[in-house]
């Protein structure tokens, strides 16, 4: 292995078992990331792309509660983290909340505060508390780094890689050393990731949605309507989110959390 890639998996290495940062009010420890200035220019071009590619959606009135949405959390989220002395997780955001027309039940919240609603997701959300429920979890993504986090975990999977490709010397044994590599950081390190930053999404979402006057309550309903319309996920060690029924769970357990907030 030469000096180039050596250097590579060193730097993977350490990336992954040095923490400098934490996720805001959960408090898990982070690796170092991308700088949140070059993710959010990165993201912000990427924004541009999909709305020159993509339909804009012509009603006036889910448009305008879907700013109204996004306006009152990403409002309420910057005056928290400011007041906490964490203005630096939103300070590179310049929020946009568009909405697209596509059948495909989604939403998502880019680096730098960029949203995008779908408008097959709002048959589920039903009403502006619903709409509130997955506001909260795509903007929890992106102010807890999700993004920049998964990309540092998976250089430094490639780093462990190059690592083990080095050591293994008997050419008829490398292939199967790097199957199982593939298959142990696949169903042991990412996906449980992966899952691991839903649930920090699902809780901060509705810490974040109660900040801003919506009653988080609503989660539990809006969850239970994509489980139905869903019966046959897959089960939840090959998934990157957690079961539906795990995610019900926890969102009654974090439920007294997030009241705190909104009765304030």
């Amino acid at each position: 292995m030469n000096k180039t890639i050596r250097l590579f998996a060193f730097i993977s290495v350490v990336a992954v078992l040095s923490g400098c940062s934490t996720v805001p009010i959960i408090g898990r420890k982070q690796p170092p990331m991308p700088p949140a200035e070059y993710m959010a220019q990165q993201s912000a071009l990427s924004y541009r792309q999909v709305l020159a590619d993509s339909a804009l959606s012509t009603d006036s009135r889910q448009t305008a509660q879907l700013q109204r949405v996004g306006k009152r959390i990403s409002e309420a989220v910057e005056l928290f983290m400011t007041q906490n002395g964490m203005a630096d997780r939103v300070g590179d955001f310049y929020w946009e909340f568009n909405l697209i027309e596509s059948d495909v039940p989604n939403a998502w919240c880019m680096p730098g505060g960029k949203v995008a609603f779908f408008t097959g997701i709002l048959p589920y959300t039903k009403d502006e508390t619903g709409m509130a429920v997955v506001m909260g979890h795509e903007v929890a993504h992106a102010v807890a780094r999700h993004g920049s986090e998964r990309l540092t975990y998976q250089v430094a999977q490639q780093g462990f890689g190059a690592l083990l490709s080095w050591g293994t010397k008997d050419s008829d044994y490398q292939e199967a050393y790097m199957q199982l590599y593939g298959l142990g950081t696949q169903y042991g390190a990412i996906l449980p990731f992966s899952r691991l930053h839903e649930n920090e999404a699902d809780r901060l979402g509705l810490i974040f949605m109660a900040m801003a006057g919506y009653d988080p309550n609503a989660a539990v309903a809006f969850w239970q309507r994509m489980a139905a319309a869903n019966p046959d996920a897959p089960p939840e060690f090959i998934s990157t989110h957690p079961s539906d029924e795990t995610r019900i769970r926890k969102l009654r357990e974090y439920m007294p959390e997030a009241m705190q907030y909104y009765r304030q």
